[in-house]
């Protein structure tokens, strides 16, 4: 039995997000330290580097905002983020029967999940206030110091958010193929995510022995 997770469209809304994040970290480094300047040759050199950094922020923002309308519903906390939390050891330890259910998204997905909406809030409004070419004459040049500063942080912790989300993401086994097929085996999601198998076997039209099916977003 398999179980609808994530739409054609979310998927795709997705990995458009994914690839701008990668494509922003690597030209971002690129343009923070010469150390790291050789990573312009990917994008053509040093001047088309700085170019299309922002170009692809621009990218980045209305694609997340995207998934932003998509799944924040589903990313509210709720009661039992509490006890997820609360039991996030027996999880590190590899007793995830001792686990609470939870509904789609756990805490820890919650929490990457509102990290990367503030963060890249942050990074698009200092991207702005940098981004000579278009509004140079709007800010001062101590508000684009402050704000290299802000968004050079901001980018960091943006970074070391999705290197934790792709590790989740590899450690539990099975969750790549809910962003590449769309759906999971019905194990995985009595497993992972049991209140929300409850959820969907309980709606309208899924019969005891039928193979439940959400709106897969």
């Amino acid at each position: 039995m398999t179980v609808d997770r994530y739409s054609g469209p979310a998927r795709f809304n997705h990995w458009i997000t994914a690839a701008s994040l990668v494509l922003l970290a690597l030209s971002g480094m690129a343009l923070f330290t010469p150390k790291l300047f050789f990573l312009t040759a990917l994008f053509g050199g040093g001047q088309w580097t700085r170019a299309i950094h922002p170009w692809i922020g621009v990218v980045l923002f209305f694609s997340f905002l995207g998934l932003f309308f998509r799944f924040w519903r589903a990313n509210l906390p709720a009661r039992e983020d509490v006890d997820w939390v609360a039991h996030s050891g027996d999880l590190l330890a590899g007793h995830e029967e001792k686990m609470p259910e939870v509904g789609k998204y756990n805490a820890g997905q919650k929490l990457v999940f509102w990290s990367m909406s503030g963060l890249i809030a942050v990074l698009i409004t200092s991207g702005i206030v940098m981004w000579d070419q278009y509004f140079y004459p709007f800010t001062t040049i101590e508000q684009k110091r402050i704000a290299i500063l802000v968004h050079s942080i901001a980018a960091v912790l943006a970074i070391c958010v999705w290197i934790v989300h792709v590790y989740a993401a590899i450690w539990v086994r099975g969750t790549f193929s809910a962003m590449t097929r769309g759906h999971v085996t019905g194990g995985w999601a009595w497993r992972h995510h049991r209140k929300w198998l409850r959820e969907l076997v309980a709606r309208p039209g899924n019969g005891r022995n039928a193979p439940p099916h959400s709106p897969a977003e």
